[in-house]
């Protein structure tokens, strides 16, 4: 059945909330009651829906037991997991060890996701921040790794996604692909090259321009990167900057917004999207400040566009 404007899976990402507890335990393996502060703060801000980040809580890492204890904790304050995000674990990282490494942690959380009742997992080829990157204000704003642009690199990309996507079709996991800077999926020819490589039903792109538009140089249009992308997307993290460029002196700009009001017209993109036929679930993502506030009035905002677009029951 359809989603209705009400019932579209819209998750909370948890990016503003830390994986470690304030006395200093892994929030991972602290169970239950180190999850039950954030998951009730977020079905206060009126959420159903949790997008799984695994910053917050690695559900990879959690035996059966762990994950059922997740899921009924969840349940306890009548949320669902929409995704789970794997974050900064490139499985072509140019170390061999941590690249197999990294696959074998994809795949755990593959076996989470089935696990927690999650219909998709999100991957990317980005890697664990640099040290400039942690020092900077913005972490997007100082030089991060970036994929070794060679054809033997690219296949590699592409044959490991493919792997993954396999694994994951077997346990009724769909997976989709993290627009990203510096990566095989840096911009939207890119994208989809990797996704056309990979060549699977269940594997799709995650669109996520917001990424791109925050960068402090020229970017692709953000039209034109979703008119490439949308007819392969099957999950979407939705995020809103306030952009500026002087052409007088060559600088450039940018700061989180909410989605209503930074540089993208998501009015136009959502549009654009159904337009596309997307009918995946989102999520909504807002660094700095009070994170979740901004993502419940993103989310608000998105339903009112899905009443105005969808056509009328």
């Amino acid at each position: 059945m359809p989603y209705t404007p009400e019932t579209w899976p819209i998750g909370a990402a948890l990016l503003n909330f830390t994986g470690t507890t304030a006395d200093g335990r892994d929030r991972t393996t602290a169970g239950p009651e180190a999850w039950k502060q954030t998951l009730r703060e977020v079905r206060l801000a009126g959420f159903d829906h949790v997008d799984l980040t695994d910053s917050w809580v690695r559900p990879a890492d959690l035996d059966a037991q762990g994950r059922r204890r997740l899921l009924e904790t969840a349940r306890s304050y009548d949320l669902a997991f929409s995704d789970i995000a794997v974050t900064r674990k490139s499985v072509i990282t140019p170390d061999e060890d941590k690249a197999r490494e990294n696959m074998a942690y994809t795949k755990r959380t593959i076996d989470a996701a089935a696990d927690l009742e999650v219909p998709m997992v999100c991957l990317g080829l980005h890697d664990p921040f640099t040290e400039p990157q942690k020092q900077a204000t913005w972490f997007w704003l100082a030089e991060g790794a970036e994929d070794e642009e060679t054809p033997e690199n690219r296949e590699k990309a592409a044959t490991r996604f493919r792997e993954l996507g396999e694994y994951a079709a077997e346990r009724g996991v769909s997976v989709s692909l993290e627009m990203y800077e510096g990566t095989f999926l840096g911009t939207a020819d890119s994208s989809v090259q990797l996704v056309t490589a990979v060549d699977l039903p269940n594997v799709g792109l995650c669109p996520d321009i917001g990424n791109i538009v925050r960068l402090h140089r020229e970017v692709e249009d953000w039209r034109e990167m979703l008119t490439k992308m949308l007819p392969h997307t099957n999950y979407w993290q939705l995020k809103n900057y306030f952009r500026d460029f002087d052409p007088a002196t060559g600088s450039y700009a940018s700061a989180p917004a909410p989605l209503a009001l930074g540089f993208i017209n998501y009015r136009e993109a959502i549009g654009m999207a159904l337009e596309a036929g997307f009918d995946g679930p989102m999520c909504v993502e807002h660094y700095g400040g009070d994170g979740l506030t901004v993502t419940a009035m993103n989310r608000d905002y998105i339903r009112g566009i899905l009443a105005a677009k969808l056509p009328e029951e």
